[in-house]
């Protein structure tokens, strides 16, 4: 056999763009040193590798670095769709973090560089074929963010975030190739269908201690990545101390890496009927227990994570299927994988329409607050406010959001297909949980203002001037900056991507088989 690797560079083109990207805006900064420079650099980079994903994409499956059949880098339908998302919620973020940058509180160079690396990782980590390729793509999507969270200048809060960040990431990474390198010991392979082909082959491996542990660390560590319970205790202080467009990009990009990477090693390699009972356990803990905590929070942003822990588990959920026999059947486990891509990407298109509403909504600059700061918004911001409610009432899956509402459709309807009523009873019930907060702070939105809603806001990191409701302005900007530049131009930018999420999720919600059946592809 011979071991001369083909390079198809048409598959490598989105790699290839996103990369580049990164590069382009070291020389912009470089060069031009000129921050809308460097910024419009790495939007239009982010623009084009979504561009490149798409065209590359529709024509089909693509394989490189191939050594006879085992590929490392596999270019199909659930690649593409991974890849496109990851580049928009990159361009979103970066048109998010105009007013942070512009008010200085973040050097936009170093910003904007860190961002496109984060995005190489996404890009490549949907065509991934085997665990060395699956881990490097994983750790450059998340290895940035450890700078991101702590980038934000004279913020406590923030510095101990990227510190808890660091320290959590550092061990769930030690777990995966820890396993990874246990799970080459007891197989010999390394390539994703090659691992499962051998175990399937021969189950006599799957006795053997070595194997177990070898498939608990890679689960457990992936674990962490998507905030699953037990090891979900990092993101509700990550997300609070980082700058609001960081914090949603955590809560979107970085979350859509780690469930791509957990399917892939759960749908090639590792066998379902011991990953099954793991990752039905798994979604059980972590949408109860978000759901649960997430009822005692008061302050926005730790609101959205924990309510984000608690969609992991409902994206965990169709894979909990693979514990009974009927969930194994080749229809039940596409229908499972499908579900939870699908409702992976549901879920970042609200939680970043979320996330784009709180940044129109407070002061620039600010972090997101208390649910009491957003009291009666709707009264001083009706169309930003609606964008807020209908993102909220989507993640409860609630009509008018209709992209949440399919998306908890289509994983209770794969849960019930692969014999599963009961896991599917228990998503149904954290359902109803959910609604509690989701409808409080809709609620809040539209209640009308406490009598101290003039008093200065306050921050995690101390008091924020705030003179009445003009403080809430979107236009609003820190002492000593230009607010006759700053206004319009943050306005426009959180605009923009607040209207395009919130259309692309009406989208969605009307049109959901699209992505069900790129999905399932």
């Amino acid at each position: 056999m011979s071991v001369v690797q083909s390079v198809d560079n048409v598959a490598l083109l989105p790699a290839y763009l996103a990369a580049g990207t990164a590069v382009l805006v070291l020389l912009a900064d470089l060069l031009v040193a000129r921050g809308r420079v460097t910024l419009a650099t790495a939007a239009v980079g982010a623009a084009a590798t979504a561009l490149g994903t798409v065209l590359v994409g529709a024509g089909g499956e693509r394989r490189t670095f191939c050594v006879g059949a085992d590929c490392s880098y596999v270019f199909g339908g659930r690649a593409a769709l991974v890849a496109v998302v990851v580049a928009l919620l990159t361009l979103g973020v970066l048109a998010l973090s105009g007013p942070l940058l512009r008010a200085g509180q973040s050097p936009t160079g170093e910003y904007c560089f860190l961002l496109a690396c984060s995005m190489t990782g996404g890009v490549v980590l949907g065509a991934a074929g085997d665990l060395i390729t699956l881990i490097v793509a994983l750790e450059t999507l998340t290895l940035p963010l450890y700078v991101l969270v702590g980038l934000r200048r004279d913020s406590l809060a923030s510095a101990e975030a990227a510190v808890t960040f660091f320290v959590v990431s550092v061990v769930a990474t030690t777990l995966t190739l820890l396993g990874a390198a246990l799970l080459y010991a007891a197989t010999g392979g390394l390539h994703l269908g090659r691992i499962g082909a051998i175990l399937t082959d021969r189950p006599d491996l799957l006795d053997l201690p070595l194997t177990t542990a070898a498939v608990a660390l890679v689960v457990l560590g992936l674990a962490f990545k998507v905030a699953a319970v037990p090891f979900h205790a990092w993101a509700p202080t990550t997300y609070d101390g980082a700058p609001l467009p960081v914090a949603a990009y955590l809560s979107t990009a970085s979350k859509l890496g780690g469930v791509v990477a957990l399917l892939a090693v759960v749908q090639y390699a590792l066998p379902a009927d011991v990953t099954g009972p793991v990752l039905a356990l798994l979604a059980v803990l972590t949408m109860t227990v978000g759901n649960l905590v997430a009822l005692r929070q008061r302050r926005t942003v730790r609101l959205l994570a924990w309510s984000s822990v608690a969609q992991a588990g409902y994206i965990l959920a169709p894979l909990g299927a693979l514990a009974l026999a009927a969930g194994r059947t080749a229809d039940a486990r596409t229908a499972a994988y499908a579900a939870a891509v699908a409702y992976a990407v549901f879920f970042v298109v609200l939680e970043l329409a979320a996330f784009a509403a709180v940044v129109a909504l407070r002061p620039a600059g600010a972090d997101g607050g208390t649910l009491d700061d957003l009291r009666g918004a709707a009264r001083r911001h009706p169309w930003r406010a609606a964008a807020l409610g209908l993102a909220l009432v989507g993640l409860a899956g609630l009509p008018p959001g209709l992209a949440g509402l399919f998306a908890k459709v289509t994983v209770v309807r794969s849960l019930l297909d692969g014999g599963a009523g009961w896991l599917a009873v228990v998503v149904a019930v954290n359902a109803v949980i959910g609604l509690a907060y989701y409808l409080r702070l809709t609620a809040t939105l539209w209640a009308a203002p406490a009598s101290g809603a003039d008093a200065p806001a306050r921050t995690a990191d101390g008091p924020v001037a705030a003179a009445g409701a003009d403080a809430r302005l979107v236009g609003a900007v820190p002492a000593g900056a230009d607010a006759s530049a700053g206004a319009p131009v943050r306005a426009r930018t959180v605009g923009v991507v607040l209207a395009v999420a919130t259309v692309a999720a009406l989208v969605l919600g009307l049109a959901p088989q699209l992505v069900l059946d790129v999905a399932a592809r």
